[in-house]
């Protein structure tokens, strides 16, 4: 691993004390708010009140300006607190880590306006309110957002969007107060240069919910994907989110730290999941030998652990490249450990549930809830596909053993 700076391995162990002291104590009493309905448990706030008064708030964002709340931890420096986080999927909200906020708060600090600042990003930063970021489409393959059909077009002082989004996380959630909404303000101009992003307060009228998605038959009142329209929705001039057309730009610019930060996450989760097969094989029997004794259970557990380390050193490389090179540079990794991390991920929790047999397709263990974020991890943020030939390309573009190629295959 790389070596974190002594003050990033002190946040880590301070964010685990909290987390092992106050966040895993009252998980059942989550579970148990989160179950009757509650989409901000009481827990929840409570305990955030107690992480902010602690000062471990908005560790993932790096570019913090010196009067804004938080420890402005690089995305290497952050590597390390993400896995505590990563243990529960609730466990970022209690400290303002989570998405899609993070990134949201991201974008505003890169690209928006003083108003636009003042008006979204301080609250979100002190916790106040919740976002959604919405480019995804059901009837278009949005992994190419010149696909996109959603329409932003200008009268006069204002904009007006009509198009149909899906799987904008916690769009529908009882504090999300804004929606960044990707759409096409140029459908004449080049692939790049037709989308831009737009500001949209959640209540504006012609904004409609239509229903909260599940996945894979799992739905969550803390966590919604729904579905949703804008109809006729009018807006200012002054909600463009940096420049017209610059929305693929400034799209991409989000999403390289929100699959590092997701990919960090997972393998905090991937870490239980091993813990789990390791106890699960030491206290069961069949045929008169303790399962850890089985050749297959070994290779389970083995093979999870070479994947998870694997994972790790790429997520660290990615993460140093981003902080010291910036978002273009680290391109090639941040699509290397989308691919690698998300197919470790499904690995592992599928080696889980057949460790647990019957027991690992319940609810009684994470394995099952773990192997459906997984797989659907492999979709979003740009699907396994997309990232492949994102590799490929940028592989051949850096290859330079050409010629000694060539005089290999002469022989």
């Amino acid at each position: 691993m790389l070596e974190l700076p002594e003050r990033a391995l002190e946040i880590r162990d301070q964010v685990n004390d909290f987390f092992q002291r106050r966040i895993l104590p009252n998980h059942s009493l989550w579970l148990e708010q989160a179950a009757a309905g509650q989409a901000q448990p009481e827990i929840e706030q409570t305990l955030r009140a107690e992480a902010k008064a602690l000062g471990l708030w908005n560790m993932a964002l790096p570019r913090l300006a010196d009067d804004e709340p938080g420890l402005r931890l690089s995305n290497l420096e952050f590597t390390g607190v993400a896995e505590v986080l990563g243990r529960l999927e609730w466990a970022s909200r209690v400290f303002n880590c989570h998405a899609p906020d993070v990134p949201n708060m991201e974008l505003l600090q890169l690209f928006a306006s003083d108003a636009q600042k003042q008006r979204w990003l301080y609250p979100l930063l002190e916790g106040d309110i919740g976002s959604a970021f919405a480019m995804t489409e059901p009837y278009e393959a949005s992994s190419d957002p010149s696909n996109l059909t959603t329409r932003i077009h200008r009268e006069g002082d204002q904009y007006v969007i009509n198009g149909r989004k899906w799987f904008a996380s916690n769009a529908s959630h009882a504090n999300c107060e804004l929606l960044v909404v990707v759409g096409v303000t140029d459908p004449e101009a080049s692939r790049s240069k037709r989308q831009s992003l737009v500001l949209v307060p959640r209540n504006t009228p012609g904004v409609e919910m239509v229903r909260d998605l599940p996945v894979f038959d799992h739905r969550s009142p803390t966590n919604t994907h729904p579905e949703f329209t804008l109809t006729d929705v009018r807006v200012p001039i002054a909600n463009l989110l940096g420049e017209q057309g610059a929305g693929f730009a400034i799209g991409q610019a989000r999403l390289g730290p929100a699959r590092l930060h997701h990919c960090m996450r997972a393998i905090g989760e991937c870490e239980v999941l091993i813990s789990l097969m390791v106890l699960r094989s030491q206290e069961r029997s069949t045929f008169g030998k303790r399962i850890d004794e089985y050749s297959s259970t070994q290779a389970a557990i083995s093979f999870s652990r070479i994947e998870l380390d694997q994972c790790r050193l790429l997520v660290q490389q990615a993460a140093h490249l981003l902080d010291t090179m910036g978002n273009k540079a680290a391109r090639k990794q941040i699509s290397m450990i989308k691919v690698a991390v998300a197919n470790s991920y499904q690995n592992i929790a599928d080696r889980a549930i057949q460790l647990y047999g019957a027991r690992g397709v319940t609810n009684d263990t994470p394995a099952a809830r773990a192997f459906a974020k997984a797989r659907a991890f492999r979709i979003y943020d740009g699907p396994d596909e997309v990232h492949l030939q994102t590799i490929a390309r940028l592989e051949a573009g850096e290859q330079e053993l050409g010629q000694m190629v060539h005089y290999l295959s002469e022989r």
